[in-house]
């Protein structure tokens, strides 16, 4: 799967009322400093939850035309996220990426004791 498919698999994958950081994803999909590549992918998605993406700061990155950053504010506040003096409250509204399902899986309670946690580039083959 290329990088960029992996990208938007993992957007799809952010659930309503949480965001990702560009680096969070670009670590998630195996390249963990290419974050301004998943802003190139970003900004030719379509058909993708992709104003569930902010930068590193829990801010909405500047944009050419001002419109789509004031949509992307509103669609967030819409699934109840809360900004705080301009930026996400990343502390609390952060997509963890199923590092929950991957400790379990790690600690033999969803799969077989003894094996390792699958990577996100394994469950997307």
């Amino acid at each position: 799967m290329s990088f960029d498919a992996a990208v938007l698999a993992l957007v799809a994958r952010i659930p309503r009322g949480r965001v990702a950081t560009y680096g969070q994803l670009a670590a998630l999909a195996g390249k963990p400093r290419s974050a301004r590549a998943v802003g190139r992918v970003m900004s030719q998605a379509n058909g993708v939850p992709w104003h569930r993406v902010v930068n590193s700061q829990g801010g909405i990155s500047r944009r050419s035309r001002m419109t789509g950053m004031v949509t992307q504010r509103i669609r967030l506040e819409q699934e109840g996220v809360v900004f705080k003096r301009g930026r996400v409250v990343l502390s609390r509204f952060r997509w963890n990426g199923g590092a929950a399902r991957r400790r379990a899986v790690a600690a033999g309670r969803r799969g077989v004791a003894g094996q390792r946690a699958p990577l996100f580039r394994e469950w997307l083959a």
